[in-house]
């Protein structure tokens, strides 16, 4: 082969090697880019259902509120029946139960306890301890 030849394959071959190597490079440096993008993508799609999360949320607490206030309505409406009811009838305002009678006339009531009176219990350094002075116990008579 002819010098000439020569040169022309091996600038064609480095070419192609270069066209390679360069190839390889960007797809592996290309796919920490193409993993960010997945990671802005999922990103977005969470802040977009956290926003609608907080206009449920905003819409779940004045749907509460507009309840709460109607329960407090239906109870003022129910309380002055009562007291219409209770006028009619010729009795006072309705009586509101006293609790502090109740707390003054309570018993002093002791906290429980584990042990019996009079017994020291199976705690006591002398529980099954036998004394040297005890005499034998008798039979009981019939």
């Amino acid at each position: 082969m002819e010098q000439g030849n020569i040169n022309w394959i091996l600038a064609i071959a480095c070419l192609l090697a270069g066209v390679g190597i360069g190839a390889l490079g960007y797809h592996l440096l290309n796919g920490g880019a193409r993993n960010a993008q997945k990671l802005r993508q999922r990103l977005a799609e969470r802040d977009r259902e956290l926003s609608e999360l907080r206009t449920g949320l905003g819409e779940h607490f004045d749907r509460a509120n507009g309840l709460l206030d109607a329960l407090l309505a239906n109870g003022q409406n129910l309380q002055q029946e009562m007291q219409d009811s209770a006028a009619q009838l010729g009795s006072s305002q309705p009586r509101k139960p006293d609790f502090q009678q109740a707390d003054e006339t309570s018993d002093d009531v002791n906290a429980p306890r584990d042990y019996a009176d009079g017994n020291r219990g199976t705690l006591s350094e002398d529980f099954g301890l036998k004394s040297d002075n005890d005499t034998p116990a008798q039979p009981p008579r019939y």
